[in-house]
């Protein structure tokens, strides 16, 4: 294979960002793309074949403009953009830069870091109902509460209600005390995590007492209409098929519903058919619902949760596939002993 060179422009001032601490970003581009890069006076120097060097200079390049714009460069950043450079879409990451959906009470924008995302944002923009399903770490609460945030400032609804079922994952927490509300923070607290962040808690408490924000478990949801409001269902794998119908139901005219859930995490009793399973089934072709769904690459926590995200998909494919055969096998044995049964019979 024959070896090429390529220089890539790389101002001092973003040396350090694009480089990573002890090297350790341009040491991945170097191990994934199999190339040898070195910063000299002119520029970095790319050393590999052809299509590896040109494809590790497009990623470069792209990771030098998102640190113009002002971005700490991380290792999820890089990490995406080799993702997508094996696909042609290195670009992207500077094209989905653009896309500010808010900011967090300390100025940090908030915008989509993967096409997934941004397939999802889309989607919460053009239609009334949107599910967004997808493994933990892939930003779907994060996001729909920062699209229902910027909504609201820009008085596009009059409240923001965000609800979630009251199931406890996987323990049993008994009996909690205190009244009714500080039973059922503790399941709302990731929401109130977003809200602080993005809205600042002082903002946070003036508009729950003014009645424009409100946090509560699903099954205060019956019996309303819900009008001019921005409505997010988190956690929608724990609901039943009936607390699901029901919450759909509740919509009301000018309001935005998003539904997010994560479908490998149920925490409902064994055997029990999750609302989020059925409505996936039911409501996929009715014009108005988007279904947006999320996959590992889009996890933006760190790294690590990534990986322990697709060894969990490979486990559990593992798994149903030994059941799969065990069901097989099975009932080829009961077709051979019904056979048996029926020769010696005739006999």
């Amino acid at each position: 294979m024959s070896m090429i060179e390529c220089i890539v422009d790389l101002p001092a001032e973003h040396e350090k960002n694009v480089f990573g601490q002890f090297d350790c970003h341009i040491k991945k581009i170097e191990k994934t793309l199999h190339v040898s890069i070195v910063l000299r006076n002119d520029g970095l120097r790319i050393i590999g074949g052809e299509a590896q060097t040109q494809r590790a200079k497009s990623v470069i390049t792209q990771l030098v403009e998102l640190s113009k714009r002002g971005n700490e460069i991380t290792e999820q950043n890089v990490d995406y953009a080799l993702a997508l450079s094996f696909e042609g879409k290195e670009s992207a990451i500077v094209e989905m830069d653009s896309d500010i959906l808010c900011r967090t009470v300390n100025g940090k924008p908030i915008r989509p870091k993967t096409l997934g995302q941004k397939e999802y944002i889309d989607q919460i923009r053009e239609k009334m109902i949107v599910f967004g399903i997808g493994p933990a770490g892939t930003g779907k609460t994060y996001l729909a509460m920062a699209m229902a945030i910027n909504a609201f400032k820009n008085n596009e609804v009059n409240r923001i209600i965000m609800t979630r079922p009251a199931i406890e994952a996987g323990e049993n927490l008994g009996f909690l005390p205190g009244d009714l509300q500080s039973k059922v923070d503790p399941y709302l607290r990731p929401l109130y995590d977003a809200l602080y962040e993005i809205m600042g808690a002082e903002s946070f408490q003036k508009n729950m007492e003014r009645g424009f924000l409100e946090v509560a478990p699903l099954a205060y949801m019956r019996g309303r209409t819900l009008d001019n409001a921005y409505i997010i269902l988190d956690e929608a794998q724990n609901t039943t098929p009936a607390q699901m119908k029901m919450f759909l139901t509740r919509i009301g005219f000018g309001s935005k519903v998003i539904v997010t859930g994560d479908l490998t995490q149920k925490d409902l009793p064994r055997n029990a058919t999750s609302g989020l399973d059925v409505a996936c089934r039911v409501l996929g072709k009715v014009e108005g619902i988007a279904f947006c769904r999320l996959t590992d690459k889009d996890v933006v926590r760190h790294p690590l949760v990534q990986k322990i995200v697709q060894a969990y998909e490979v486990y559990e494919e593992a798994e149903e596939q030994k059941k799969r055969r065990k069901s097989q096998e099975s009932g080829g044995n009961s077709h051979r002993n019904t056979d048996s049964d029926g020769r010696n019979h005739r006999s």
